[in-house]
């Protein structure tokens, strides 16, 4: 996809990694045409490689993003300190992540959680490790690194999904014990809080971008690749596209924001997504925190809570307002009804009208 500010298009360049003096890079590689180089140079800083006849970048995230590249699930350091007697089963592990189709953000945790394991046995094969072996181990996590349950929970899960899914044990994990995870209740701002946030919020993007997280529950990445083709304003409602599990839903759109809504595309003119980056593509994951971060700081609300805390607070507030807890759920994606009920315990109109005995004396 063009930028349409730079007019810059991956397509029209040829990528590779390599290592320059060094350090991690991208080649980029194209037909001798000052125009393209002009327009590379409009996008990021690149050098030239006389040795190599050929431009170069750093290789990091935020070039990858820009290239249209694949991001490594992990990095070069983590494979430095796993033994050659493991490589092969790591690989295997990452080969089986792809094929399952998971996330990006799911496969590099379980591969982060799997090399832990690896970096600790060592030259030990991985695929010989017994049951009570891994006790041992959950037991060292437990006691030495002192892990939190959710911590541990993730490990666990990361190795329990090499030894049944890519070596197709049994279910070994049975007998080893879970520890009970803490009962963490949803952290939510009140009316008065999102009304202020709003208020403090002066740029209109970023305004909206807050707006339209909280009035319609969406998650960080729903909102960073929210489609301008997937908003039907005639029918007042959007397509979230590959929410998380890769499933796709429909949320409404809140009526109150239309004319903003209008009002920036007529100033911005995004493209494909509704709100694009600086180099065209959709807004990253962490512009978005960092807008939420900045418009708490300016409010001065201080509750610690990240901007996954808007979605929060549109469910707690819908349940405030009456609205089926079996609707709420279709809307915010969940597959369990259990994970929506959380909310019932953020948010009960019936014991908020209790009350203490303190007040009676």
């Amino acid at each position: 996809m063009k930028n349409p500010n730079t007019g810059f298009s991956p397509e029209h360049y040829a990528f590779s990694s390599g290592e320059h003096r060094g350090k991690k890079v991208i080649w980029i590689k194209f037909p001798r045409d000052q125009k393209l180089l002009a327009t590379l140079k409009e996008v990021c800083m690149p050098y030239w490689s006389a040795t190599q006849k050929s431009w170069y970048v750093t290789d990091n995230k935020t070039y990858r993003t820009l290239f249209h590249l694949p991001i490594p699930l992990v990095g070069k350091e983590t494979l430095s300190k796993i033994s050659t007697a493991n490589l092969h089963a790591f690989t295997e592990y990452q080969n089986m992540l792809l094929l399952k189709g998971f996330s990006q953000n799911t496969m590099r945790t379980y591969s982060v959680e799997f090399a832990q394991l690896l970096y600790i046995i060592r030259d030990f094969p991985v695929w010989q490790l017994t049951p009570e072996k891994l006790k041992s181990y959950f037991l060292y996590c437990t006691t030495e690194l002192a892990l939190s349950e959710n911590q541990i929970h993730s490990r666990m899960n990361a190795v329990k999904f090499y030894f049944e899914k890519v070596l197709h044990r049994d279910k070994m994990f049975f007998d080893i014990p879970r520890p009970k995870k803490p009962l963490q209740l949803p952290k939510a701002l009140n009316t008065a809080e999102i009304k202020k946030l709003f208020a403090v919020v002066e740029n209109p993007k970023h305004r909206l971008i807050l707006q339209l997280c909280y009035g319609m529950g969406l998650r960080v990445s729903e909102i960073a690749q929210l489609k301008i083709q997937h908003i039907d304003s005639a029918a007042n409602r959007v397509l979230i596209e590959r929410g998380k599990g890769k499933k796709d839903r429909y949320v409404n759109l809140p009526v109150s924001i239309l004319q903003n809504m209008r009002d920036y595309y007529r100033d911005y003119r995004p493209k494909e997504f509704l709100f694009e980056g600086q180099f065209g593509g959709h807004l990253t994951t962490r512009s978005v925190q960092q807008v939420f971060k900045l418009a708490m700081l300016k409010a001065g609300i201080r509750k610690k809570i990240g901007i996954h805390g808007l979605r929060h607070s549109y469910a707690t507030h819908l349940l405030e307002y009456g609205t089926d807890i079996s609707l709420i759920q279709r809307l915010l994606g969940h597959n369990d009804i259990r994970t929506t009920l959380i909310y019932t315990h953020v948010t009960d109109r019936q014991t908020n009208k209790v009350a203490s005995p303190l007040d009676k004396l």
